[in-house]
């Protein structure tokens, strides 16, 4: 198959895409999980678009929630996540263009460290 037939196949799979859905590079669909919807262990819909379920935390949010309850794979659904949108994640998982390292780092601050354990930038300054 030509470069040009694959572009045109190519276009053709992507008005069949969902709408949170992108083209994926082949080998970012190798061991992805179900493109159709799933239910997740909490008993919430994934992949349907439809956010406000009954077994949801979210439909169940008090103070006393513990915001980890949403945390994990199960929430994220491997092919229709609004996240694979962002131009950063359209670049990299349909054109393989990895993202650029460094952006979310914070001049001053180190946090690849344990709570408790100081840096060596800390003990710089202190002394």
């Amino acid at each position: 198959m030509s470069k040009d037939q694959k572009k045109a196949v190519s276009a053709q799979d992507q008005s069949e895409l969902d709408p949170f859905e992108i083209d994926f590079l082949p080998q970012f669909e190798q061991g992805r999980g179900p493109h159709e919807a799933f239910v997740n262990e909490h008993g919430v819909v994934i992949g349907d678009h439809e956010y406000e379920s009954d077994n949801s935390p979210l439909e169940q949010w008090t103070a006393e929630t513990d915001p980890e309850v949403m945390a994990g794979d199960e929430w994220v659904h491997p092919y229709k996540d609004i996240g694979f949108q962002s131009a950063e994640n359209r670049d990299y998982f349909e054109k393989g263009i990895a993202p650029q390292g460094g952006i979310f780092t914070h001049p001053d601050k180190d946090v690849s460290f344990d709570p408790g354990e100081s840096t060596t930038k800390q003990k710089e300054d202190e002394a």
